[in-house]
C-alpha cells in the first residue's frame, strides 16, 4: 500500500447536541453510548467530571467498584481483539477460543452486574451496582482460571510461526511518531512510551484508588503488530491481578452519594480506558442542566498513527494492522 486516506463520518449520533440540554442522569446515559465498547471509561470520566462541577466526593467502595468493572472492560476487549488478530492472519482457532473466553467473561458480567457491557453501572456520585461476597469469590476464581487459558493461549500464538511472521514488523510506528501524535494508551505503549493514567510517574500522582493498587504498566518498543499484541496479553494478565487485588480487598460502606447540579460549574474527567485516555468535560448552564459537553475519544490521535502504519505493507496485512489498534469510528464521530 502506497497511502491510506481515510473517511470517517458514518457513525455520526448527534451525541454532543443531544447531551446539550440534559439532565446530569440523561447525559450520563448517552456518554455511555459514544463509543460501546468504552462504555465504563466514558461513563467513568464523564461521572468525574460532573462531580468535579458540583463539588462531590464519591466513597471509597464506589471508586474501587468503578476500577473492577473498568479491569472487566479492559480484558474483554484485549479478549476479543487478539482472536480477531488470530482470525485476520488465517488462525481460526485463534478466534474459537478467545471468543469462548470473552462469552465466559460477559456472562458472567451479566449475572453479576446485569448487563454483559457493563453499560449504565457507573453513574455520578458512584455506582448503580454492588457486589457481595459471592460475586467477588466467583471473579477471584475466573481470573485465576483465565490466567491459566491466557498463558497457554499466548505460547500457542508465540511458537506459530505462520502468525509471528505476518505480526513482525508489520504496520510499525516509531515512540518519535508517537509522540509527535500525542498517543495514549496501548497504541502509545507499544511505541515504547510509559503513559498510563492509571500508574505513578513522575510529577503526578494517578486518581483514587489506582495510587493505592500498584498498576504496573506494560511497554513494548517493537511499535508493530507483534508489539500490540504482546502488549494486549501482558494488559490482560495485569488486569486479572488487578481485579483479584480490587475483589479481595473491597473496602465497605456506601456505594453512592447524591449529586445535584451546580448552575454555571465546570468539570473536567479523564480516565485510562482500554484504548487510552478517555476525556470528557462538562459545564452547566444557570439552570443546572449541561450547556456543553465533550466526550474525546483516544481514537482521535491514533486514527492518524494508522495512516503512518499502513504504507509499504501488503494489501492483506490492513485488515492486521487495523485491528491491533482497534480504534473507535463512533468515538470520532460526534
Amino acid at each position: 500500500m502506497l497511502r491510506l486516506e481515510q473517511r470517517l463520518g458514518y457513525q455520526h449520533k448527534g451525541v454532543e447536541r443531544l447531551m446539550m440540554g440534559a439532565d446530569i442522569a440523561r447525559g450520563a446515559q448517552l456518554v455511555g453510548r459514544v463509543s460501546g465498547d468504552t462504555s465504563v471509561g466514558y461513563a467513568w470520566a464523564y461521572a468525574m467530571a460532573v462531580e468535579a462541577a458540583c463539588g462531590v466526593e464519591p466513597p471509597p467502595r464506589a471508586l474501587a467498584l468503578r476500577a473492577l468493572l473498568l479491569e472487566r472492560e479492559r480484558v474483554a476487549n484485549h479478549l476479543g481483539d487478539l482472536g480477531a488478530l488470530g482470525n485476520d492472519a488465517a488462525f481460526g482457532f485463534g478466534l474459537t477460543q478467545f471468543s469462548r473466553l470473552r462469552e465466559d467473561w460477559q456472562r458472567l458480567n451479566q449475572r453479576l452486574f446485569g448487563h454483559r457491557m457493563l453499560m449504565d453501572r457507573i453513574v455520578p456520585g458512584g455506582v448503580a451496582v454492588d457486589a457481595d461476597d459471592d460475586a467477588l469469590a466467583a471473579i477471584v476464581e475466573q481470573c485465576t482460571a483465565f490466567g491459566d487459558d491466557v498463558r497457554a493461549l499466548r505460547a500457542i500464538y508465540d511458537d506459530h510461526a505462520g502468525l509471528q511472521d505476518r505480526f513482525a514488523t508489520t504496520g510499525i510506528i516509531d515512540a518519535a511518531l508517537a509522540r509527535e501524535l500525542s498517543l495514549t494508551g496501548m497504541a502509545a505503549r507499544s511505541a515504547g512510551l510509559l503513559l498510563d493514567g492509571r500508574a505513578h510517574r513522575q510529577g503526578y500522582t494517578p486518581p483514587a484508588p489506582w495510587a493505592t493498587l500498584g498498576v504496573r504498566p506494560v511497554t513494548d518498543e517493537g511499535g508493530d503488530v507483534a508489539a500490540r499484541v504482546a502488549v494486549r496479553f501482558d494488559e490482560i494478565l495485569e488486569s486479572l491481578r488487578l481485579l483479584r487485588q480490587i475483589a479481595l480487598g473491597l473496602p465497605g460502606g456506601a456505594v453512592r452519594v447524591e449529586v445535584a447540579p451546580r448552575p454555571g460549574g465546570a468539570g473536567l474527567g479523564v480516565v485510562e480506558a482500554w484504548r487510552g485516555e478517555v476525556v470528557v468535560g462538562v459545564e452547566f448552564d444557570v439552570g443546572g442542566r449541561i450547556a456543553r459537553a465533550h466526550p474525546h475519544d483516544p481514537s482521535w490521535q491514533a486514527w492518524l498513527a494508522l495512516e503512518h502504519a499502513v504504507p509499504r505493507d501488503i494489501v492483506p496485512d490492513f485488515p492486521l494492522i487495523n485491528k491491533s489498534f482497534n480504534l473507535s469510528y463512533s468515538g470520532a464521530d460526534l
